[in-house]
């Protein structure tokens, strides 16, 4: 099986290789032309590999079971982050056009907030992904009711960061936009993250605590531990957040490829803007007000989800140590398969 497909500018060449397994050579392994094939693929059970070159697989020379061209082939287990292809930059094509929004809206039992937040949100979104976790009470029906054309998905798995991986991957716009069911976020804040991203930066990162930003809800507790957060990440990772447990966030689509969401719980916000830093990406920091909650109580466990932020911050020093010594990380036992999303072979 041999072809070639063609979006967004992007080449990506398509070829049986050694009958087992299908290689994608393309110059953007992260275009959404290469994903939705990639996700084809693997949809009907077709192991993939991926080259980071548009080249002629069919002609081309020194072909290993490893290796085309002398280029390693990078085998794809899950659609999610890969660490062997280094981030190229932006896609300067993105500034020069008007960007497709798509607000990705984690809720569970928020049938009391889930209708101010939605009559809240700008008029002109691309699409509005509700991922609903199983809840018990009105929330699809009260977010149906305020926002008729919203996407309803339904979360197979737990937790906020699962949540969030089912939103991404229904994603259809050129960018996103992470938002909290409870009113805690104000959705007219949203044209100040599109401004950073449409400034020139890959991640608009929210931040209470820059001019600008505040809190009606923090408590003095919650604040020190992320400050304490913040100060033990910026030392290991070499960054300067200021806000680093702020689940209010941007992105462009394209910056995907490089998050792979394998976290469960509240620690996910950590783990995508340790992701996304580590890839070189440019990070601007946006400011955003806080909100008390609408109605109810909040999930969040200031101990638990402290320590679990915190194994997060060290995990992720540790993964970026290897991939810096060029060795090959190790997950726990029996979740390497569903935890790596790409693994270089022989590279």
């Amino acid at each position: 099986m041999n072809g070639a497909g063609y979006r967004n500018g992007a080449l990506a060449v398509v070829h049986r290789y050694h009958a087992d397994r299908v290689v994608i050579a393309s110059q953007s392994e992260s275009d959404r032309g290469v994903l939705a094939l990639v996700r084809a693929f693997k949809a009907i059970g077709v192991p993939v590999c991926l080259l980071p070159q548009p080249i002629d697989l069919v002609h081309a020379p020194s072909a290993t079971p490893s290796r085309i061209a002398g280029l390693p082939l990078i085998e794809v287990e899950a659609l999610a982050v890969h660490d062997a292809l280094p981030y190229t930059g932006p896609d300067r094509r993105d500034l020069h056009r008007q960007p497709k929004v798509s607000v990705v809206i984690p809720a569970m039992n928020e049938e009391q907030n889930i209708g101010p937040v939605l009559r809240q949100l700008p008029d002109d979104l691309y699409e509005v992904i509700l991922v609903d976790g199983n809840s018990h009470d009105n929330t699809v029906a009260a977010a149906k009711r305020a926002y008729p054309n919203i996407r309803i998905v339904t979360q197979t798995g737990r937790g906020k960061g699962d949540a969030l991986r089912s939103g991404f991957a229904a994603v259809s716009g050129s960018v996103i936009v992470m938002l909290d069911a409870d009113g805690s976020a104000d959705p007219g804040e949203i044209p100040r993250f599109l401004e950073a991203l449409e400034s020139g930066a890959d991640f608009a990162k929210g931040s209470r605590f820059i001019e600008g930003g505040g809190s009606s809800d923090i408590t003095a507790l919650r604040r020190a531990g992320n400050a304490f957060l913040s100060l033990t990440v910026n030392t290991l990772h070499r960054t300067s957040f200021t806000d680093l447990c702020y689940g209010y966030n941007a992105f462009w689509t394209r910056c995907l490829p490089y998050i792979s969401l394998d976290v469960p719980g509240f620690e996910v916000e950590t783990h995508i803007n340790l992701r996304i830093a580590s890839a070189g990406m440019r990070i601007t920091e946006v400011p955003s007000f806080e909100r008390n909650r609408i109605s109810g109580n909040s999930n969040l466990n200031t101990f638990r989800d402290g320590f679990r932020v915190l194994r997060t911050i060290l995990h992720e020093a540790r993964r970026n140590q290897m991939i810096r010594r060029g060795r090959p990380r190790h997950d726990s036992a029996g979740k390497a398969a569903e935890r790596r999303a790409l693994i270089a072979i022989d590279s």
